[in-house]
């Protein structure tokens, strides 16, 4: 999580949603670092874990990282948790709950539908306060600008 966190803070430097990911093997070796670009890019699709996600395929070949663990600072929205499926990621860690975008413990709750086709372990709230503090600062800062 610190590497994602540190991502997350170079975002919120750079004028973007402070969010980060990492996707690690099953070594614990890092294959991917990635924050928000969304702005940056004009693109918003680029959210940290669809990056961070596509960097680590890329690395390793293959269609799948089902052996690797993707840490992100918030809870994936619906096209992260979709894309999450999708590439049929072992593990999700994430930091702060997001009861507004959030499609995994809130929303949808995707991996809780009976149509997906696949369900990562997943472990919730880890450095929750630290995560959330964060976004907090940063749209406190955007909204006092």
């Amino acid at each position: 999580m610190e590497r994602a966190i540190e991502a997350a803070k170079a975002a919120g430097r750079a004028g973007e949603v402070p969010v980060g990911a990492v996707v690690t093997g099953p070594d614990g070796a890092v294959l991917a670092v990635a924050a928000n670009e969304v702005e940056r890019r004009a693109d918003p699709l680029a959210h940290a874990e669809m990056l961070a996600l596509s960097q680590a395929r890329a690395l390793r070949g293959g269609k799948y990282l089902s052996d690797c663990v993707l840490t992100v600072t918030l809870e994936p929205c619906a096209l992260c948790a979709a894309a999450i499926a999708a590439l049929r990621v072992g593990r999700l860690v994430f930091g702060a709950y997001d009861p507004k975008g959030g499609a995994v413990e809130h929303g949808p709750r995707l991996f809780s539908q009976p149509t997906i086709h696949h369900r990562p372990e997943m472990v919730g709230g880890v450095r929750e306060a630290e995560c959330a503090a964060l976004l907090k600062e940063f749209f406190a800062d955007r909204r006092d600008a």
